[in-house]
């Protein structure tokens, strides 16, 4: 079994990294999608590729599929996510165990939501509360690992200031984390703030931006809603003045994420994770930009 290479030897080139988040179909014309999204991305040489995980493992076989969909037909570096919710220490470890076995080195180290239904994130027994606790467990499961654990520039919905969001980001990477892939963000001023604060706290890791292309007014709205993440007046006057216009929409999303990421990568930023929502039209319309 060929084992991926680990993103943290990727940072060390000091080129800005690439990357693109997928989560798992629901469905056979959803893995159609998926597929063609993947081949259309093939040429641009993605440094590596994500792959979302539901609540409590509710998709972990098809993250499994996808997962191996993107390595074995595409040849991509991937990155499956892994969650705390629904599992105790004894299977986490078992999964662990073969994600190594499957040549995944690369896992996005997250506490998770909790589920469908539930406001409130509760331990299963024997399970762990927190993010830090699972970068511990891996690390101690399999040093090779390389782990990556998410970062929140306008604070965590659940944290209670964001001076405890940035302690509980300490402890992440404290616990063996290699980088953090930040939440979506539409003001890059909010971004640059955020690592400011991080580098202040003594988190030296690379902190790589995630970027997600605003496509309809609806969607942006009931993602900031749920994410915490403020949308700048300016994009939502040109949300709205595109109207139900999806191409037009469409257009004003990937502008402005465009001019997000030229900004980023030239202050400096380690790269750009791009949530495409497993569609390929924003990703190749922004290629060039993100390659700096």
């Amino acid at each position: 079994m060929i084992s991926d290479q680990p993103i943290s030897k990727l940072f060390v080139s000091g080129r800005p990294l690439r990357s693109y988040e997928f989560f798992p179909a629901k469905d056979e014309a959803g893995w159609e999608t998926l597929r063609a999204t993947a081949a259309a991305l093939r040429p641009l040489a993605p440094d590596f590729v994500s792959v979302t995980y539901g609540a409590g493992g509710t998709t972990r076989e098809r993250t499994a599929r996808a997962c191996a969909l993107l390595r074995g037909e595409f040849g991509f570096n991937v990155m499956q996510h892994l969650t705390c919710v629904g599992h105790s220490r004894t299977e986490l470890a078992a999964v662990a165990d073969q994600l190594h076995r499957d040549g995944l080195r690369n896992i996005m180290t997250l506490r998770g939501d909790p589920p469908r239904g539930q406001t409130a994130f509760t331990p299963p027994p024997d399970g762990l509360g927190y993010a830090n606790e699972l970068v511990t467990l891996l690390k101690a499961r399999h040093p090779g690992f390389c782990l990556g654990v998410a970062g929140y520039p306008e604070k965590h919905p659940a944290a209670p200031s964001p001076e405890a969001d940035l302690a509980n980001l300490k402890r992440k990477v404290d616990a063996g984390a290699a980088f953090v892939t930040t939440q979506n963000f539409f003001d890059n001023a909010v971004y640059h703030r955020f690592v400011e604060k991080c580098r202040a706290l003594g988190i030296s890791v690379p902190i790589l931006p995630g970027i997600m292309p605003a496509l309809t007014l609806r969607q942006t709205q009931s993602f900031s809603a749920m994410c915490g993440t403020a949308l700048p007046e300016e994009l939502r006057a040109r949300l709205e003045l595109a109207g139900d216009d999806a191409a037009a929409t469409e257009a004003v999303g990937i502008e402005w994420a465009r001019a997000q990421i030229r900004d980023l990568l030239a202050q400096g930023a380690p790269g750009i994770h791009l949530y495409i929502l497993n569609r390929s039209k924003a990703a190749l319309a922004l290629a060039s930009d993100m390659a700096g």
